[in-house]
């Protein structure tokens, strides 16, 4: 344990050698290259792979990051024309950048972005058959689907569904973000979707989450952009 009597707080080195965001963000991604030095993506995949393990400091992306053959032209295509978004969480809806969004299409709202878990019609169909919001949810959100932008970060049933949807009533998504995380259905939601032809970026395994939803999404916005 330091002697908070005597040491010097560690915010005096920034003081001492300022570094702003921007400073910060590019060494962060320096220290990256560096650290996964022989990844053996290709340019592009590399560019979403390294935007999520800067969200979340874990390298081992690079062993689970799975892309379709099409992930990256069919993202571009989808996010260029502004087509719609559905997202599994509203964590999630509240962290894209509309900004950045814009940037692909000006037409790109808040309400080009739906999520509809916390909707009181998908509660009480949530409750009155014992299966989770997130199905309900999505099947609410089935309109936007077919040639539309799918992020999934949380719920593995609501992948679940999307994948009987493709399977069973012809839905083909523009590309799907296939990341939820967790225990149960987790892995199968995933591998399921996989096996399916649809355009997509998953994170295999039981790993997932809202954050690097997010950053994949944002970083198929820099891609499509440049």
């Amino acid at each position: 344990m330091r002697n908070t009597m005597t040491s010097k707080a560690f915010i005096h080195n920034l003081y001492e050698n300022p570094l702003n965001g921007e400073a910060i963000e590019a060494l962060s991604f320096d220290l990256i290259e560096r650290e996964a030095k022989g990844h053996g993506f290709g340019a592009p995949e590399w560019a979403v792979v390294s935007r999520m393990i800067h969200a979340s400091a874990d390298f081992s992306l690079v062993e689970s990051v799975r892309f379709s053959w099409d992930a990256i032209e069919s993202a571009r295509v989808a996010l260029c024309e502004g087509r719609p978004i559905y997202a599994d969480s509203n964590m999630i809806r509240s962290g894209l950048s509309l900004a950045r969004l814009r940037r692909m299409n000006s037409n790109y709202s808040d309400e080009k972005i739906s999520c509809h878990v916390a909707d009181e019609d998908v509660a009480e169909a949530a409750r009155s058959t014992g299966l989770p919001r997130s199905l309900f949810a999505i099947r609410k959100a089935q309109p936007t689907l077919h040639n539309g932008i799918a992020v999934i970060g949380n719920a593995p049933v609501a992948l679940l569904e999307l994948n009987r949807m493709i399977m069973e009533q012809g839905i083909k998504p523009g590309v799907v973000l296939a990341m939820p995380v967790g225990f149960v259905h987790v892995i199968e939601s995933k591998e399921e979707l996989m096996s399916l032809d649809v355009p997509f970026v998953a994170v295999a395994g039981r790993r997932g989450g809202s954050a690097l939803a997010v950053s994949a999404l944002h970083a198929l916005c820099s891609l499509a952009e440049s």
